[in-house]
Protein backbone atom coordinates (compact mmCIF):
# COMPACT_ATOMS: atom_id res chain seq x y z
CA UNK A 1 0.00 0.00 0.00
CA UNK A 2 1.17 3.18 -0.95
CA UNK A 3 2.38 6.09 1.37
CA UNK A 4 -0.76 8.16 0.25
CA UNK A 5 -2.72 5.53 0.85
CA UNK A 6 -1.80 5.10 4.43
CA UNK A 7 -2.16 8.84 4.56
CA UNK A 8 -5.62 8.72 4.04
CA UNK A 9 -6.76 5.56 6.19
CA UNK A 10 -5.25 7.06 8.83
CA UNK A 11 -7.03 10.39 8.08
CA UNK A 12 -10.83 8.18 7.80
CA UNK A 13 -9.90 7.19 11.42
CA UNK A 14 -8.91 10.14 13.13
CA UNK A 15 -12.38 11.48 11.13
CA UNK A 16 -14.29 8.33 12.68
CA UNK A 17 -12.67 9.24 15.99
CA UNK A 18 -13.24 12.86 16.05
CA UNK A 19 -16.81 11.74 15.73
CA UNK A 20 -17.24 10.54 18.47
CA UNK A 21 -16.00 13.15 20.84
CA UNK A 22 -18.95 15.56 21.44
CA UNK A 23 -18.86 19.11 20.56
CA UNK A 24 -20.54 22.40 21.01
CA UNK A 25 -20.55 23.39 17.92
CA UNK A 26 -21.48 20.27 15.92
CA UNK A 27 -18.56 19.04 14.61
CA UNK A 28 -18.17 21.91 12.37
CA UNK A 29 -14.19 23.02 13.32
CA UNK A 30 -13.54 19.39 12.99
CA UNK A 31 -14.97 19.46 9.76
CA UNK A 32 -13.11 22.19 8.64
CA UNK A 33 -9.81 20.65 9.84
CA UNK A 34 -10.50 17.56 8.02
CA UNK A 35 -11.25 19.44 4.91
CA UNK A 36 -7.98 21.41 5.19
CA UNK A 37 -6.25 18.18 6.14
CA UNK A 38 -8.15 15.85 3.87
CA UNK A 39 -7.51 18.06 0.28
CA UNK A 40 -3.78 17.69 0.03
CA UNK A 41 -4.23 14.21 1.27
CA UNK A 42 -6.62 13.65 -1.76
CA UNK A 43 -4.11 15.06 -4.25
CA UNK A 44 -1.59 13.28 -3.39
CA UNK A 45 -3.83 9.91 -3.62
CA UNK A 46 -4.77 10.81 -7.14
CA UNK A 47 -1.17 11.66 -8.00
CA UNK A 48 0.26 8.71 -7.01
CA UNK A 49 -2.92 5.96 -7.93
CA UNK A 50 -4.65 8.00 -10.22
CA UNK A 51 -8.31 9.14 -10.93
CA UNK A 52 -9.98 6.31 -10.03
CA UNK A 53 -8.68 5.48 -7.02
CA UNK A 54 -8.90 9.25 -6.05
CA UNK A 55 -12.46 9.83 -6.51
CA UNK A 56 -12.76 6.61 -4.70
CA UNK A 57 -11.08 8.33 -1.96
CA UNK A 58 -12.95 11.69 -2.41
CA UNK A 59 -16.40 9.65 -2.35
CA UNK A 60 -15.28 7.92 0.69
CA UNK A 61 -14.39 11.35 2.56
CA UNK A 62 -17.74 12.80 1.63
CA UNK A 63 -19.85 9.78 2.96
CA UNK A 64 -17.46 11.05 6.27
CA UNK A 65 -18.16 14.78 6.03
CA UNK A 66 -21.83 14.68 4.46
CA UNK A 67 -23.32 17.59 6.43
CA UNK A 68 -20.74 19.93 4.95
CA UNK A 69 -21.32 18.65 1.57
CA UNK A 70 -25.11 18.78 1.69
CA UNK A 71 -24.61 22.50 3.08
CA UNK A 72 -22.40 23.29 -0.26
CA UNK A 73 -24.98 21.62 -1.84
CA UNK A 74 -27.62 23.94 -0.88
CA UNK A 75 -26.16 26.89 -1.19
CA UNK A 76 -25.41 26.20 -4.82
CA UNK A 77 -28.65 25.82 -5.29
CA UNK A 78 -30.11 28.74 -3.82
CA UNK A 79 -27.31 31.09 -5.66
CA UNK A 80 -28.03 29.27 -9.03
CA UNK A 81 -32.07 30.25 -8.17
CA UNK A 82 -31.03 33.76 -7.40
CA UNK A 83 -29.20 33.96 -10.19
CA UNK A 84 -32.58 33.10 -12.64
CA UNK A 85 -34.43 35.44 -10.97
CA UNK A 86 -31.77 38.17 -11.59
CA UNK A 87 -31.72 37.03 -15.31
Amino acid sequence: MSLSLILACLWAISANLLAMIPSRDNHWRRAYALIVVGVPILGYVTYQNGPWIGFFVLFAGMSLLRWPVIYLGRWLRRDARTKDADA
